[in-house]
């Protein structure tokens, strides 16, 4: 049971912990200084002042909802894969392309051996988890999704590129452990884009955490996840965090054919839509969860991350959380 082992690195956590998946949108004069900063009209340190003016925000304004488990709501990232290649060695830069909506992002180009280059996010670990009490969780992007969606000019197949990658990104994990990190989220939302690959992203895995003491999460969104459930149980992890409240929670019809053996970070807000769930609808969600797996085996959260969302929205809707998590606590004590 993945509460002993949350037990045995010192989380107390009360049933149906809280989180959110990673980003948070940019306040108004943060997305102007990084677009200035890309013209040189803003220093590096001005740039990295305002982020951190808004990750503090960020701690405090989670910290107030009320939420159990933080994250430092990634001010200082871009895109999520070019922020860690554009670090990394062994990447060159490719041309743009879009992610989604008007969303563009120059896509990597694995062009020489993957070399990790020393901590790339740990300092920033280190400063939030300082700011708070409660636990800040280390938030990387996955070796299987950085390989899919990345060229690959240099390894002999996707497979290689994947496993070299997650050689260099388990060096960030031992590193955001040794800084004292004790929940690792690892983003690997292009899980069920081939699921024949899926064998292999279980390998390189494995590859990033066996032996490395911490409590893991994989956070996979929006995928065709029944092309690859029941196989996303050999993830090696505690955790798996699935985009599913857009689906009207119908993932859990099939948790109820083929047992759903690890401990589910539930996505009960869609981050894709400014409406902002009612406490009801969120209430629902986390009943209808409830009602195919333990009460004590059940985060809730947000489907993916916020950053698409305006500040107000991103607030009004984990307060909607919040409160129907507080809502249905009682109940879940009681039948404990």
């Amino acid at each position: 049971m993945s509460r002993s082992k949350l037990e045995s690195l010192g989380l107390d956590l009360p049933v149906y912990p809280t989180s959110t998946v990673g980003s948070f949108p940019k306040p108004d004069y943060l997305v102007e200084a990084r677009a200035r900063a890309t013209r040189n009209a803003v220093t590096r340190p001005e740039l990295d002042a305002l982020e951190r003016k808004a990750t503090e925000f960020w701690i405090r304004t989670q910290e107030e909802l009320g939420i159990d488990v933080l994250v430092d709501g990634e001010q200082y990232r871009g895109d999520m894969v070019a922020y860690f290649a554009e670090t990394m060695g062994g990447f060159s830069r490719g041309g743009l392309v879009r992610s989604y909506g008007n969303r563009y992002y120059h896509k990597p180009v694995i062009s020489g051996e993957v070399r990790w280059p020393g901590p790339i996010t740990v300092d920033w670990w280190k400063w939030t988890q300082s700011l708070t009490s409660r636990p800040v969780k280390g938030m990387l992007t996955g070796p299987y999704t950085i390989m899919d969606w990345s060229f690959n000019d240099h390894y002999t197949d996707r497979k290689a590129a994947c496993l070299a990658l997650a050689g260099e990104v388990r060096k960030e994990v031992e590193a955001l452990l040794a800084a004292g990190a004790k929940i690792i989220q690892i983003d690997e939302p292009a899980l069920s884009v081939r699921p024949e690959e899926l064998g292999f992203a279980v390998e390189a895995m494995h590859r990033v955490v066996d032996g490395l003491p911490a409590y893991y999460v994989v956070h996979a969104c929006f995928g065709a996840f029944e092309t690859i459930y029941p196989g996303l149980l050999d993830l090696p992890v505690d955790n798996l965090d699935l985009a599913i409240s857009h689906s009207a929670l119908d993932l859990l019809a099939m948790f109820a054919k083929d047992p759903f053996t690890k401990d589910l970070s539930l996505g009960v807000l869609d981050v894709h839509t400014h409406a902002v769930e009612s406490v009801a609808e969120v209430e629902g969600r986390i009943k209808r969860g409830a009602g195919v797996l333990p009460a004590d085996r059940i985060w809730v959260d947000p489907d993916c991350g916020l950053k698409t969302r305006t500040v107000e929205e991103s607030r009004d809707k984990l307060a909607a959380m919040m409160a129907a998590v507080r809502a249905v606590r009682p109940a879940a004590h009681s039948r404990s």
